[in-house]
């Protein structure tokens, strides 16, 4: 049976989801969610596919979960891949990846829908700013992790990797530039050369340019 994936192309945490999906080599297929005219907040998406109203969402049969981080925890369990090799690696990994959900991943989805997505009069400078320098302290702590490492933890790609990674590959302008972290840089380019690697524009329906 193919897993399905509800999701959009501009949402970094969907990416998340849909780049463990296909590197895993388990069969799967996206199902487009139309977030930007208010597919997720309708009643009919919160009693049929999640009552949380987000996306991305995991339909395996008659198995369901949402988040980023069950879903890439599910691929592992069915896939065997992106897990730790005993307890302390899985502690890690899973480590990483809350810290990249709380300090990471949130404030830089935040700071890209602001700085892009959010009509430019209701654009608070000041919250942008912000945001900007809380990003700089986690890419700094990032940064200073990959130094002289090929990847977040152990030696292969984990779900680590495949969490702080969502929003990094995105060419909206946000306040991130690979140049400036070049840990960072090395990392994604590292990631994005393993097989089967995609682009998220490439791997899920939705792009800015369909609306533009």
């Amino acid at each position: 049976m193919t897993i399905k994936l509800h999701c959009f192309g501009e949402s970094g945490n969907a990416y998340k989801a849909a780049l463990a999906l296909e590197l895993s080599g388990l069969e799967w297929e996206p199902v487009f969610v139309d977030f930007f005219n208010g597919a997720t907040r309708t009643p009919q998406y919160r009693a049929e596919i999640n009552e949380m109203g987000e996306a991305p969402v995991l339909i395996d049969g008659d198995f369901r979960t949402s988040q980023s981080g069950a879903i890439q925890a599910y691929v592992t369990e069915k896939s065997g891949k992106f897990g730790g090799k005993d307890r302390d690696k899985n502690y890690e990994i899973l480590r990483w990846v809350l810290w990249d959900n709380h300090k990471l991943s949130s404030t830089a989805g935040m700071t890209r829908f602001l700085c892009n997505f959010l009509p430019e009069e209701h654009r608070n400078p000041d919250v942008i700013a912000f945001n900007q320098g809380r990003l700089k302290v986690a890419y700094d702590i990032l940064n200073s992790h990959l130094e002289g490492r090929d990847w977040i933890v152990g030696d292969g790609i984990t779900n680590a990797d495949l969490s702080c990674c969502g929003y990094l590959y995105y060419p909206e302008p946000f306040g991130f530039d690979r140049a400036d972290w070049p840990n960072i840089d090395a990392w994604l380019t590292r990631l994005s050369e393993q097989p089967g690697w995609k682009h998220p524009y490439d791997l899920m329906p939705g792009n800015p340019s369909d609306r533009a």
